[in-house]
């Protein structure tokens, strides 16, 4: 697949993605619409899965796809309030992304929802 057709078909996906989260937390930015693999680009999946991530600004409830590539993310939040978002999620219907690391363009963060239970 070519680079632009990889942007197309990921940037739809995302935006679905994003939308979705912007519905349950009334703010959403877009992250990735492609993932490069072995050398190729690749649009972000078609599947979104809720994951949480803690960053120095706070803890970040994420949307990614089936290998964790992100799609949508939070805002930076207080641990109790992205619990709140990460919930709501849960019950819209998205299910809970089981890896434990995602990819936020080179950087990989561990995922921490087991500590919001």
């Amino acid at each position: 697949m070519q680079y632009f057709q990889a942007v197309q078909i990921g940037r739809q996906r995302a935006n679905k993605a994003q939308m979705a989260l912007f519905e349950i937390a009334g703010f959403s930015m877009l992250t990735l619409t492609t993932k490069k693999i072995d050398g190729k680009f690749f649009p972000v999946g078609e599947e979104s899965l809720v994951t949480v991530i803690k960053i120095d600004d706070g803890y970040v409830t994420i949307l990614v796809d089936e290998g964790g590539f992100t799609k949508a993310q939070t805002k930076p939040l207080e641990k109790e309030e992205a619990r709140k978002i990460f919930n709501k999620v849960l019950d819209s219907g998205i299910t809970e992304f089981s890896g434990k690391e995602i990819k936020i363009w080179a950087d990989t963060y561990p995922t921490v929802q087991d500590q919001l239970k």
